[in-house]
């Protein structure tokens, strides 16, 4: 027998049958997919994997793995093989089946459940590898255990033949390995993308000092992909990742870990000379993007261990206010990860933690040690104190600066920029705004548009860049303003998304780089200040036509290079055809832009989606792409060039 201690409470190896505990039956998964894994596009699809890494995470959580190994096979099926204990063979007396059968055949089943089998897991709600295997053409499990390789398959959720002996194995190697091929019946695409797995792989293994990770893409045999994610420094390692394109204000990442109330907790910190805070909670190393009462926690301790230092050093004299929370974490990246037994999350999505220990736990510990290192590194401390003060003062002004963009309803009156043309539906539901590049392209919006329910804001060039600059230069800023006066939901503490006055916010830039340049820099604003209008499904790119083909009085648009080579294919290529390549919107008509990116019934959108599972890696491709460092930058577009196509012919 072999013990380790996580920080919450000694794991024993006693993990057999019986400690697998049923608690319903699987039903309806396959007609209700989108209640146990969110949706059936792509975001579906990869979370089936992470499902079952989940659980050999699990067993590196409980001391009895250090090794995961996760595949793309030709065909888009994916194999995870761990090297844990591997999933009990013998009868659990409950349900008289096999134990690795009661996993995958039967939902909320699993040893989370107060059987012993786990006392630190993110699997809580026991779901994953019972709605994999229901959602899945077929699922194949192999167990390596006690020197025997047992076997079972599955189709769609149900069993092929009994678990059987398939083999022998060496009686010291131990594991279990799971391929399951995803269905097409049930998810929109199949096809998994390498990039989306790692960026959670690498959080995962961050997450998890000294596990061993091994990505690999076998999809193409002349270009086999693998990665290797290891990390003995942990979160630690995590945030250096994260900062890695800011410049950080001091050399170290704070790192703070303790045990409480059976809570065991770890955060790394580091402040770097950006705006933006960044900051991450984990339970059980399952992400919460609402946070919860462990990044409250984490959020009262140091903004009271700072407010008290300041003090006590006369860097803050009496007659001044407290820093606010947000001065003190503005530029800040942060860590909070614990270990809890029985965490309460709200719903399958593990959006928020509610545990009150873990506060007490977080708060603490945090506190503690946060005093300590601050005595013993006064310079650090005040490089963060003078750098809060300053963020005091840029959001006072921002403050004053805000008042003037607060929209009062319209039964309360109110002056909305002159350059608005807006519609005269008053139901948010039926309206629309099209954000568009330019007074040129703005005019021809305007009299294309359907004047009941589609509004133009026409903004002049390119606007701030919101990733270089404090809150006080952003609402001085006339093109910022004017959307957050338009939208009327406010930004930031302010935000409310009941008052929206559009739920289509939709970014209409010419099809060139300094288009795409725009769009980004919008996107960027509504991500930093707006993210629920993203998260909740709000926002759009519109997506005009490249090529106008003109033949025989006919008339076609193709909105791609692809596209265009298709309908010469049909037409023919002679002297006749008449292609014009669009450089800006400006360049159509009312009737044409109308037609190709404005009629409801013909245009084609593209929905701006943020994946919670994957913020860390998206927080961080922003700060590449529109932060200060010039290399980080070149490093992302030398790595991602190959998908990147010449617009111009």
């Amino acid at each position: 027998m072999s013990v380790q201690n996580t920080g919450t409470e000694t794991v024993t190896n006693d993990y057999g049958a019986d400690q697998i505990q049923i608690l319903e039956g699987l039903e309806a998964v396959r007609k209700r997919p989108g209640m146990y894994i969110g949706t059936t596009a792509l975001r579906g699809l990869h979370h089936l994997v992470y499902e079952i890494v989940d659980n050999s995470v699990d067993e590196a959580l409980a001391g009895y793995c250090d090794t995961i190994k996760v595949s793309i096979n030709p065909g888009n099926s994916i194999t995870v093989e761990d090297n844990g204990r591997g999933i009990p063979v013998d009868i659990n007396k409950k349900a008289g089946l096999p134990a690795v059968e009661v996993v995958f055949t039967i939902l909320h089943a699993g040893g989370k459940f107060g059987g012993g089998g786990y006392k630190v897991s993110g699997g809580l709600h026991g779901v994953g590898a019972s709605v994999v295997n229901a959602l899945s053409t077929w699922l194949e499990v192999d167990i390596y255990r006690d020197g025997k390789i047992h076997n079972q398959r599955y189709e769609r959720g149900k069993k092929s033949y009994d678990l059987k002996i398939v083999g022998e194995c060496p009686k010291d190697k131990t594991g279990t390995k799971v391929t399951f091929q995803p269905d097409p019946e049930i998810f929109e695409d199949t096809v998994y993308e390498f990039a989306t797995l790692a960026s959670r792989l690498r959080e995962m293994a961050f997450l998890t000092k000294g596990l061993r990770i091994e990505l690999s893409d076998l999809r193409d045999d002349e270009n086999i992909k693998n990665k290797v994610f290891h990390y003995e420094g942990g979160i630690k390692e995590f945030v250096t990742y994260l900062n890695k394109s800011e410049t950080a204000l001091y050399e170290d990442v704070m790192y703070f870990e303790g045990s409480k109330n059976n809570v065991y907790v770890e955060v790394a910190v580091q402040h770097n000379d950006g705006y933006n805070e960044k900051m991450y909670g984990f339970v059980n190393n399952i992400n919460t993007p609402e946070g919860g009462t462990h990044v409250e926690g984490f959020k009262r301790s140091i903004t009271k261990i700072f407010n008290e230092y300041a003090r006590n050093n006369k860097i803050l004299k009496d007659t001044e206010p407290n820093l606010s929370g947000d001065d003190i974490r503005e530029g800040l990246t942060a860590i909070i990860s614990v270990k809890i037994e029985d965490p309460q999350f709200e719903g399958q999505t593990k959006q928020k933690l509610g545990n009150s220990e873990a506060r007490g736990a977080v708060e603490a510990i945090v506190s503690e040690q946060l005093t300590i290192y601050l005595e013993q590194n006064p310079a650090v401390a005040k490089i963060i104190c003078d750098k809060s003060i300053l963020a005091q003062r840029a959001r006072d002004a921002a403050r004053k600066a805000r008042d003037l963009t607060r929209r009062k309803t319209a039964l309360e009156g109110s002056t909305l920029p002159g350059k608005l043309a807006d519609c005269s539906d008053k139901n948010p539901e039926n309206c629309e705004i099209y954000i568009v590049e330019g007074d040129s392209a703005g005019g021809s919006a305007k009299s294309a548009r359907s004047r009941a329910t589609q509004a133009i804001l026409p903004l002049r060039g390119k606007i701030l860049n919101v990733e270089k600059a404090r809150l006080d230069k952003i609402y001085s800023n006339e093109e910022i303003k004017s959307m957050i006066t338009v939208f009327g939901t406010g930004i930031h503490e302010d935000f409310d998304i009941s008052k929206l006055r559009y739920h289509k916010i939709i970014i209409m830039t010419d099809a060139d780089v300094d288009g795409a340049h725009i769009a980004t820099l919008m996107l960027t604003f509504l991500y930093r200040f707006m993210p629920e209008l993203i998260k909740q499904g709000h926002v759009y790119l519109a997506q005009p036509p490249l090529y106008k083909l003109e033949k025989n009085k006919k008339i076609w648009y193709a909105y791609s290079d692809e596209e265009l080579d298709e309908i010469l294919r049909e037409v023919g290529r002679d002297s006749s055809n008449k292609i014009q390549r669009y450089k800006g919107l400006g360049e159509m008509d009312a009737d044409q832009l109308w037609e190709t990116t404005m009629d409801p019934e013909r245009r084609v959108l593209l929905k701006v989606c943020i994946d919670d599972e994957a913020e860390s890696e998206l927080d961080l491709t922003f700060t590449t792409l529109m932060g200060d460092k010039v290399e980080p930058r070149r490093d992302f577009i030398e790595a991602n060039a190959k998908f990147v196509k010449n617009l111009d012919i």
